[in-house]
Formats: structure tokens, sequence, C-alpha cells
């Protein structure tokens, strides 16, 4: 997708999509550092700050995060905590960023969703095979074991699809929610575009809840036990 002017395209030979992608990577390393330095400058680190704080927001976020994990995979689900909230973190991170004027979300480009959707399509398959074994195969071979012949290519074909679903969600509404706010801000210029940009906004957190929940539905699925 073409913008008429991104601060990122002033960049030499690096496409916008990356350097978006490498800015929205670098300012959460950055909000990080600031938490991690807040934690370790208290005397006690169950006690809140008395004000609200980087470090606050950021255990407020990860205690709503563990709650959707955990009513997923269960109380052994917080340790894929990490994995997932960064997922949620950075795609909503990057989904906001198109709202600032001069930016374009990394998220309306193909290649960066489809980076993520790999990522969690290896990273699912992965604990899945370090919890299973080969064990693992069996999801694909079905119950009934004479119908196995049809249930592998049809198992294969969804675990397969996963990926390529996730990353085109998310870039055909991004891109979408993206080009609507460029062409009313275009022809508006004022007070009509805030309404476009509150719609941004909330697009932008359903985007990263729902390819966060999807992601944490596939490891559940995966991890399942015959049980």
């Amino acid at each position: 997708m073409e913008h008429a002017f991104t601060w990122t395209s002033l960049l030499p030979f690096v496409p916008d999509h990356t350097a978006m992608a490498t800015l929205v990577a670098l300012l959460l390393v950055g909000v990080a550092y600031v938490a991690r330095r807040q934690l370790a400058s208290v005397a006690d680190p169950v006690v809140p700050d008395g004000t609200l704080t980087v470090r606050n927001c950021l255990e407020i976020f990860t205690e709503q995060i563990a709650s959707i994990v955990e009513s997923i995979l269960g109380h052994h689900g917080r340790r894929y905590v990490p994995l997932y909230a960064t997922f949620f973190l950075y795609i909503l991170v990057a989904n906001l960023s198109g709202l600032v004027p001069g930016f374009s979300p990394p998220t309306s480009n193909l290649n960066v969703t489809l980076g993520l959707g790999i990522c969690s399509f290896l990273l699912y398959n992965y604990y899945a095979f370090a919890q299973q074994g080969l064990a693992y195969l069996k999801h694909f071979v079905g119950p009934v074991w004479p119908l196995a012949v049809l249930m592998v290519p049809v198992e294969l074909v969804d675990n397969f699809v996963r990926p390529v679903s996730l990353a085109l969600r998310l870039y055909g509404n991004m891109m979408g929610d993206h080009l609507v706010l460029e062409i009313f801000t275009d022809l508006t210029k004022v007070v009509v575009p805030v309404v476009f940009y509150i719609l941004g906004a909330f697009v932008s957190l359903v985007q990263a809840f729902i390819f966060t929940l999807l992601s944490v539905v596939y490891l559940a699925l995966a991890t399942a036990h015959d049980h």
C-alpha cells in the first residue's frame, strides 16, 4: 500500500514497513527498560507504586493477559504469558502507530503480518512437540485410525492455513482502516477525521486481541491431550 508521505521514507534503502516494525520494537524495548528500572528501584516489588507509572501500567496489562491465557490453557498457561503478552503489545502499538501523522502501521503490510503469523505457527508447534514429543502427531491422525488417510490431509491443510489466515485478517483490517483514515483526513481535514481516529484506535485494539486470542487457542488445541 502506498502512502503520501511517511517519515520512515526518508531512510534510504529501508522499506517503510521494515523501519516501522523496527521502530515499534525499539520503543517497546525502551518502555520495558524503564519499567524494569522502576521495579528494581523499589524496596518491595510486590507493593505497587503510589502513582501511575510505566511499571504499574505494564503490571495491569500483564494481569489482564494472564487471565485470558489461563482461562484458555489453565493454570499452567502462565508460562506462556510473556510470549502472548508480547504478541498483543507489539501488534497493538504497531496498529496504533498508523494513527500518528506521518507514520504508517507496519501491520498494513503483508510481509509483517505473515511474519507474525508464521511465528505463532512455529511456536505452538514447537511447544506441542516439546510437551508431547512424537505423540503430537496423533492430532493429525484423529481418534479413528482407519480414517487417518482422510484426516491427515485435512489436518495438515488446517494447520498450514492458520498462519495465512492470521496474516490476512490483520493485514486486511489494518490496511483498510488506514486507507479510510487517510481518505477522510484528506477530504475533511478537521472534525470528521476525529471519529475515524476513534474507530481506528478501536479496530487496532480489537485486531491485536483477535490475533493473540486465536494464537492462544491454536496452542491450546496443539497441546491438548486425549483425555
